[in-house]
């Protein structure tokens, strides 16, 4: 009988913990490329964009599938950044299919705009390490770093003359670290998001460059 009361119990405590599960969910900011703070009242400069290919070691293995996610997901950044900036008139060619099926929707003909340049870049250099550390052999505490870096190569390009016209290299570095001190403490597990965070900042870096070539005159 008493068994039976102790079960009893135990899957009364397990209900009232599952009753007692939360679940919450939050947006976050996500700050804009720090050029787009500074005041400009020029005008856009029209820009489309052309290649852009993950030209580092990272995922081009020889067990790789072929699929360039990194390259891809660095040119959806770029264009971001670069209309962000609010120096650049960004074209959309990778729609124009979808486009020209909703003009015909709308019973009204296309007039596409032509780019003045194209932007092409690369990832040149992507790589990850975890790094550790102990003190006192571990008794006093031990921490842990998860490190992401990248760089990025970007051309400006006159179409008509193929004439590359300017350049930028960005870099960054970002890291997540945690600490266990007498067995207290958070362990991060591999943060796979870290990949996208370092990526963007490297393309930042290097599209305030451009922008600040825009204020300048020297790209217009």
């Amino acid at each position: 009988m008493r068994i039976i009361f102790a079960l009893h119990g135990i899957l009364a405590s397990t209900l009232l913990l599952s009753a007692c599960a939360t679940e919450s969910s939050r947006t976050l900011p996500v700050p804009p490329v720090q050029v787009a703070q500074t005041a400009y009242n020029g005008p856009r400069v029209p820009i489309a964009a052309g290649k852009f290919a993950n030209r580092s070691n990272y995922m081009n293995g020889i067990f790789s599938d072929g699929i360039d996610r990194l390259g891809n997901q660095a040119r959806t950044i770029l264009l971001t950044r670069l209309q962000q900036s609010g120096r650049f008139s960004v074209m959309d060619r990778d729609n124009l299919a979808e486009g020209k099926q909703e003009a015909g929707f709308l019973k009204q003909g296309q007039s596409i705009q032509g780019a003045q340049y194209l932007v092409t870049g690369d990832v040149t250099a992507f790589g990850r390490k975890e790094v550790g550390d102990m003190q006192l052999f571990g008794i006093a505490g031990r921490g842990h770093s998860q490190i992401a870096y990248a760089k990025v190569s970007l051309q400006i390009v006159n179409p008509l003359t193929s004439q590359i016209v300017a350049t930028s290299e960005g870099s960054a570095e970002y890291s997540l670290s945690d600490r266990e001190v007498i067995g207290f403490g958070s362990t991060a597990s591999y943060d796979s998001t870290l990949n996208g965070k370092v990526l963007d900042l490297a393309i930042q870096d290097a599209v305030n460059h451009f922008a600040q070539e825009v204020d300048s005159g020297q790209i217009h």
